[in-house]
C-alpha cells in the first residue's frame, strides 16, 4: 500500500458512489461530469474517501453535511484537511445548503479553483 491508496477503504469507496447524497448527485451530474477533466467521485487517499478529486490539479472537493459543523466533524475535518494539504492537495469545503441553494457561485468557485491550477492548459468552461 503506497501512503496514498488504501485498499481497506476500496468496498466502502464504492458502496459511496453508488449511494451519493442528494447534493453530490446533484453536483456530479450537472457540473463536474461535464467538466473537460478527470474528476473521480469518492477517491481513497490515505485513510480517508473524499468525495471528489481531481488529481490533474490537486483539489479535493468536499461537501458538508451538518455534522461536519459540529466539535467533533470540525476536529475530524482540521486532522484530514492537514494530512490532505502535507500530500499537496488543496481541499475546497461548500455546504450542502450552499451546493443546494448557491449551485452557481459552488461551480463558479471550483472553476475559479481549476482555472488557478498550473497543470491546465487553458481556462475550463462549461
Amino acid at each position: 500500500m503506497n501512503k496514498t491508496n488504501n485498499s481497506k477503504l476500496t468496498g466502502n469507496s464504492k458502496n459511496l458512489r453508488r449511494n451519493m447524497t442528494k447534493e453530490e448527485r446533484h453536483l456530479w451530474y450537472d457540473f463536474l461530469r461535464l467538466l473537460p477533466i478527470t474528476v473521480n467521485r469518492q477517491k481513497v487517499i490515505g485513510n480517508y474517501i473524499v468525495d471528489f478529486y481531481i488529481a490533474s490539479c490537486k483539489i479535493v472537493i468536499e461537501l458538508d453535511g451538518s455534522q461536519h459543523y459540529e466539535d467533533k466533524g470540525i476536529e475530524k475535518d482540521a486532522v484530514r484537511d492537514k494530512y490532505l494539504e502535507s500530500l499537496g492537495i488543496k481541499v475546497l469545503r461548500y455546504s450542502n445548503y450552499d451546493v443546494t441553494l448557491k449551485f452557481r457561485n459552488v461551480c463558479e468557485d471550483i472553476l475559479k479553483n481549476i482555472d488557478e491550477c498550473p497543470n491546465t492548459t487553458s481556462s475550463v468552461t462549461t
